[in-house]
């Protein structure tokens, strides 16, 4: 009994330090440029004996010029073809020592990215093989129409979605001839015409040292990641960074766009130019937008169009923050016969939330759950690849994930309120309506 108490005291004393202690900020994370201006980014994970890699480049669909569907046919091909490898070649030799590859192209970068256990010999296979993908891909002619034919389809398959269509028109109306306009698949007339030697030509221009960010996560020390740093970045010519993007001018009026379709359900795409990364009103839009529409079946969208009218199951919006504005959007699902009254609920709370903003109590709740669910966007490896690479792209701050608690619980109703006044204009939005007769 005597021992039992003493443990109890033990157990006890080590709870008590454990809730005064100082809460401790996660793993450093270091940055440096490798010789031939290759930026990096590094956090040291021991825990696991796992690296995980990604490079990204300003490589996305906004560089496509007049070839839509560039960016990602490039992206695609890396891997099809590299040094002295086929596909199944280099298939082969990732998956031989547990290696996974992965690539993609959105509207703002183009990544490829390696996780690979550390155990020498094995992360030496791996990285073999991506630093010849990275820096050595041949871009094989049948290998590019085999990708041409299975984008063709896709392309096809969202036609024939109602939700891609509204997304689609949506793009295509709120940004005009900004290069965010047209969909990263690009369009069947466009893909069809595009050929090996402007693959090529877009590779060259864009996959390039000074254009790219290299993050790095895992079980390697800091000599070890400046190694795997300057062997990637040899991979790559030095190059220029890709120019900036053009400004996304704001909407001068109002328009409504309806496109028919053979459904009993509408797609209702609300929006405008919202904000990009890095933006000053990030935070305030950020957690107004969760109490406005980003929070689920606690949202005032989802009361008002759900809870209070029974118009939709669904009903959200978000900002998308991007190098250049990307959009703010609510979006519903509803029955064709409903739309319009849907729409004009939507409306009305956005105008309401505008001028009036959050209540006190709404407002701590919201920032409670947003911090709260904040450590699970940073508890893995493969989580905090995501926030270096976006941190590191979007030149944000090296403490913007440590602060961004802190930046979230400073937000207060005034400053929600100026900045959804400052930057959302309710009778200057692009509605787009997909179903019915049109």
């Amino acid at each position: 009994m005597k021992q039992l108490g003493s443990m109890r005291i033990l157990i006890g004393g080590l709870l008590a330090l454990l809730l005064i202690a100082p809460v401790h900020a996660g793993p450093a994370i270091e940055h440096w440029e490798t010789d031939n201006g290759l930026r990096v980014y590094f956090m040291e994970a021991p825990d696991l004996p796992m690296l995980d890699l990604r490079v990204v480049f300003r490589a996305g669909s906004a560089r496509d010029g007049d070839a839509p569907g560039l960016a990602r046919l490039t992206n695609g091909l890396l891997n099809t073809g590299a040094g002295d490898w086929d596909a199944d070649a280099i298939a082969e030799r990732f998956e031989s020592v547990g290696a996974q590859y992965g690539a993609d192209a959105l509207r703002d970068m183009a990544y490829l990215s390696l996780r690979s256990l550390t155990e020498a010999d094995w992360l030496e296979a791996a990285l073999e093989t991506f630093t010849a993908v990275l820096g050595e891909p041949r871009f094989p002619e049948r290998d590019l129409e085999r990708a041409r034919r299975q984008t063709l389809v896709a392309l096809e398959s969202q036609a024939q979605n109602p939700g891609s269509v509204a997304q689609h028109t949506f793009f295509e109306a709120l940004y005009g001839d900004h290069p965010y306009a047209m969909a990263p698949l690009g369009t069947e007339e466009s893909v069809r015409a595009i050929t090996r030697d402007q693959v090529e030509a877009f590779y060259r221009t864009f996959y390039v040292a000074r254009n790219g960010v290299l993050v790095l996560v895992g079980g390697v020390d800091r000599a070890e990641a400046e190694a795997i740093a300057e062997r990637v970045a040899a991979a790559l010519p030095e190059g220029s960074p890709a120019p900036e993007l053009p400004p996304v001018e704001p909407l001068e009026e109002a328009r409504t766009i309806r496109v028919a379709f053979p459904s009993e359900q509408a797609h209702v795409f609300i929006g405008q130019p919202g904000m990009r990364r890095g933006d000053p009103d990030y935070f305030p839009l950020y957690v107004g937008n969760h109490m406005l529409g980003g929070s689920g079946f606690t949202s005032q969208l989802f009361g008002e169009v759900r809870s209070r009218r029974g118009l939709a199951y669904s009903v959200y919006s978000y900002f998308t923050p991007m190098e250049a504005d990307g959009p703010f959007l609510m979006g519903v699902q509803t029955q064709v016969s409903q739309a319009d009254e849907a729409i004009e609920v939507m409306r009305d709370t956005l105008v309401r939330f505008r001028e009036q903003g959050p209540d006190s109590a709404q407002l701590r709740a919201s920032r409670r759950n947003i911090t709260g669910g904040f450590p699970l966007r940073t508890a893995s490896n493969s989580a905090m690849l995501g926030n270096l690479a976006m941190m590191g792209f979007y030149d944000l701050p090296l403490d913007y994930l440590e602060r961004y608690s802190e930046r979230v619980e400073a937000v207060d109703e005034s400053a929600i309120r100026a900045a959804f006044q400052r930057r959302l204009d309710p009778e200057r939005m692009i509605t787009v309506i997909v179903g019915g007769e049109g």
